[in-house]
């Protein structure tokens, strides 16, 4: 699994990026393209499975992009065979599958108008 962590700046409407400690780099009109190249870049360096990224603005002109490879992300599926081979969603699917589910009943209590103070027909 990779992770690759860069810190990205805005100047003169180009947005660059360089990897936090690692010599990978970027640049591009838009935070858009710049986190497309940013995975490209990390996918040319590290292509061992999926890809999760994620990019979050901390000021207008600055931002931190993170891309990890080979990890199951909180988006993807862990119930397949190929899925739970991956190793890394496989014990916490097995355990959960393991765990006796239990189901709360809440009993839901019809409101009308007339326990609210007010009617609606007055």
């Amino acid at each position: 699994m990779g992770v690759f962590t860069f810190v990205c700046k805005s100047k003169g409407g180009e947005w660059t990026a360089k990897q936090y400690e690692g010599e990978l780099e970027a640049s591009a009109s838009s935070t858009y393209e710049l986190q497309r190249k940013l995975v490209q870049t990390a996918l040319a360096s590290d292509c061992s499975g999926g890809v999760n990224s994620s990019f979050s603005l901390i000021t207008p002109t600055s931002a931190v992009c993170q891309v990890i490879i080979g990890a199951v992300g909180g988006g993807s599926f862990v119930g397949g065979g190929a899925a739970a081979s991956s190793g890394g969603g496989a014990p916490a699917a097995a355990a959960a599958a393991e765990e006796p589910k239990v189901e709360e009943k809440k009993e839901e209590k019809e409101e009308s108008d007339d326990d609210m103070g007010f009617s609606l027909f007055d």
